[in-house]
């Protein structure tokens, strides 16, 4: 565990002795542990303890020296925030960083565990376990090429010159799986599922392996889907990817940067339809990763973002909330530059639709469960992507998975094409949301 008194101290003692009169240091330790395997064999344990921290210091004109170190002792303490000091003469002279006005403000009090560590070895049974089980289920499983489970306890803090600290811990533990199915005549099949939890005795891994399992079960008899525009269901998980990749949207930062697809005028503004809301909630009970400050020590909260349809909130830094007139939302991450990300996404609808859908009833219906390649298909700028996908065609509830397809469109036409939003939502790693249903978006098959 970090001993945060004694890098208070340790800060303190060194910004007197370097006549540093104003500075801020925010960091992070991870104790983790994993597995991999392969054939009922470890094939990769590791452990690990890393550290990072981030110090700024500002010099006597207000200009801002950023370093990072990984030593945490009073010699690596007082190193960083020399080098910082230095750095500051070199730093920005407009729109400058400045401490959160809530870096002291009281922080509601959050249910965040800490539990001890597993033996590796109960990590490497239940992995192989897994995965024997997982093969055993079909005859075409030949192999869970792609498998992980982990336990990590992560801690953060962050401190300034002017008396604010913050500190917390909490702990986790994650099964991975994506299986590998052949048949003779036919090409791979595959599907991933992911499963988290406070640790390892409350992991759901046979939820876990139900999952990827009938997934990977329904891959095996394939068709190719004719080009086309097709109605479509994102999955929670397709969902939320593409929430995410555009999220330049609400990132004031992004938006004063001018790369984001919104303006300061947009605040207001109809982007979606009626339907949709949509907000970041870093506090929501489903959240393992919950984090109760951010990176400028700013209180998380839940932050709307688009209401009924109508963007009504940006995500903030203690910066960009100055040049917005309005206050942090506990979104900063500092570094070379303070920039601003979501923490826990939560989609729902408030409104009546006009019509319910159902998979079991409407016909010709492509349901995406899983967007690829979003690193190199999607154009954040100009709100376009063009994806490959794994999903199925589903005809009054009876699905055939898709050979290979692409799905392409516009996200500002994809969140005004939203007809109906179900009720019964999931929890992702995310996020929280339920499948989405879109008029119709271009499909591109054989």
């Amino acid at each position: 565990m970090l001993n945060i008194q004694a890098l208070t101290d340790h800060a303190q003692q060194a910004a007197q002795t370097l006549g540093i009169s104003r500075y801020d240091i925010y960091g992070s330790s991870v104790d983790e542990a994993g597995v991999e395997v392969s054939f009922g064999e470890p094939k990769q344990v590791q452990a690990s303890n890393r550290s990072s921290v981030i110090v700024r210091v500002w010099n006597d004109q207000g200009q801002v020296g950023v370093t990072s170190t990984t030593d945490l002792d009073a010699d690596g303490i007082q190193l960083a925030l020399q080098t910082a000091a230095e750095a500051s003469d070199f730093g920005v002279t407009e729109n400058i960083p400045e401490f959160s006005p809530e870096a002291q403000a009281p922080i509601t009090d959050m249910e965040i565990k800490t539990v001890p560590a597993s033996p590796i070895n109960a990590l490497t049974t239940a992995l192989i376990a897994a995965e024997q089980q997982l093969m055993a289920a079909h005859p075409a499983i030949t192999g869970v090429p792609y498998n992980g489970l982990s336990e990590e306890t992560i801690e953060h803090f962050y401190l300034n010159s002017e008396g604010a600290l913050r500190h917390e811990a909490r702990s986790y533990a994650s099964i991975y799986l994506y299986s590998r199915a052949e048949q003779e005549g036919k090409k791979p099949r595959s599907a991933g599922e992911m499963k988290i939890s406070h640790s390892l005795a409350d992991l759901d891994i046979a939820g876990c392996l139900a999952k990827v399992t009938e997934k990977t079960l329904s891959h095996l008899d394939y068709h190719p889907i004719a080009s086309g525009k097709y109605p479509v269901v994102f999955s929670p998980t397709a969902f939320l990817s593409l929430i995410s990749a555009f999220s330049n949207l609400w990132n004031a930062q992004s938006i004063l940067d001018k790369q984001s697809l919104s303006s300061p005028e947009s605040l207001g503004q109809t982007i979606a339809s009626p339907l949709l809301c949509l907000s970041d909630d870093a506090r929501h009970p489903d959240n393992l990763g919950a984090d109760s400050f951010d990176g400028e020590g700013t209180p998380t909260r839940r932050v709307s973002l688009i209401h009924n349809g109508v963007l009504v909130g940006l995500l903030h830094s203690a910066g960009t909330a100055k040049r917005f007139h309005t206050q942090p939302t506990g979104h900063a991450n500092i570094g070379a530059k303070v920039t601003v990300g979501a923490h826990f996404y939560h989609v729902f609808s408030e409104q009546t639709p006009a019509q319910t859908y159902s998979l079991a009833e409407t016909e010709n219906v492509v349901f995406i469960d899983k967007l690829q390649a979003l690193h190199a298909g999607v154009n954040a700028l100009q709100g376009s992507f063009s994806l490959p996908f794994d999903g199925w065609l589903v005809n009054r509830g009876e699905r055939v998975s898709i050979d290979a397809a692409t799905v392409a469109g516009d996200f500002l036409d994809v969140l005004k094409s939203i007809v109906y939003i179900e009720p019964e939502a999931e929890v992702t790693p995310r996020g929280v949301c339920p499948a989405v249903w879109v008029k119709e978006l271009a499909i591109t098959g054989e």
